[in-house]
């Protein structure tokens, strides 16, 4: 099988417009037209029809096309796999820069530096404490090279998922008969810490409450985890916490968790999908992994 043709398949699929694809690709038009005509000639299928808003995909193109990105995907992660090979602690220098969040701890940030550090002394790491969603937006102006994230961060970006946890809503000691057995409508209704947009718990938070279509009653507004628990301890209002540490706060200081709620997400790795393959990326990337598994 010719890997440029199923580059074109799945460009023209995904793009619905041999112009846009071609521009994709890097190539011209013809060229890519030529592609999937000797495509479906050797598979012997058509997998589009013309429209007049471009191309379409016929029922066996649709059935091939998840086919095809996984074959595709496999051939990156082959070379991928095949870079870090010589990728050495010789030949990999410069300087990498590093979006952190959350706690240290949690992330498993001191294991990975320090497997960092012995594999590639010559990989100078500068990092930087963001909240999740200002991470994605320095990776996108290239501020950062990589990052955690909270969720799946969407298209363009590679992602590695590390592990998947669950936030609980805790509430001041004392709110037992406020918070005990009450949904998202009566929990909305009590007062709330609130994040910024940048915040993992704003965009979380909000996408339960519009899909209720509810109007949370916010009376502040903090950036940090550790401002939000004392302004619960001090009997504010509601937030967001993980649940161990919901689990902690309960044990340590009376804090009350919702019992009929619960959020759940992922910590995820995250790069800019075109910039995966890229030496010192490709390597933290599997030395994370490593450190995780």
């Amino acid at each position: 099988m010719d890997f440029t043709q199923l580059r074109a398949f799945i460009a023209v699929a995904e793009e619905g417009n041999l112009t846009r694809a071609a521009d994709r690709l890097h190539v011209t038009q013809p060229a890519v037209s030529l592609q999937i005509k000797l495509l479906q000639e050797r598979l012997k299928l058509q997998l589009f029809v013309r429209t007049s808003a471009g191309m379409r995909l016929t029922n066996d193109g649709t059935k091939l096309l998840p086919v095809a990105e996984r074959v595709l995907n496999t051939l990156q992660e082959f070379h991928q796999h095949a870079d870090a090979l010589h990728t050495s602690a010789g030949t990999l220098s410069g300087t990498l820069s590093l979006g952190t969040i959350l706690d240290p701890e949690f992330i498993r940030l001191g294991a990975f530096l320090k497997l960092l550090v012995e594999r590639y002394p010559q990989l100078s790491t500068r990092l930087q404490h963001h909240m999740s969603g200002s991470v994605l937006q320095l990776l996108k102006t290239g501020e950062l090279d990589v990052g955690f994230f909270l969720g799946t961060p969407g298209k363009g970006f590679h992602s590695l998922t590390l592990t998947p946890f669950t936030y609980n809503v805790i509430a001041p000691a004392g709110w037992k008969n406020r918070v005990a057995g009450k949904g998202w409508k009566e929990l909305a209704q009590l007062p709330w810490i609130w994040t910024p947009p940048e915040s993992a718990h704003h965009r979380l938070l909000n996408r339960v409450f519009m899909q209720y279509k509810l109007t949370p009653n916010t009376v502040a507004l903090v950036d940090q985890e550790s401002s939000m628990l004392d302004l619960v301890k001090s009997g504010v209002g509601l937030s967001l916490a993980r649940e161990s540490i919901a689990l902690n706060q309960a044990h340590a200081h009376g804090l009350v968790i919702a019992d009929a709620v619960d959020l759940s997400t992922e910590l995820s790795f995250i790069a800019l999908e075109k910039r995966k393959n890229e030496p010192a990326i490709s390597a933290v990337f599997a030395l994370l992994q490593n450190v995780w598994n």
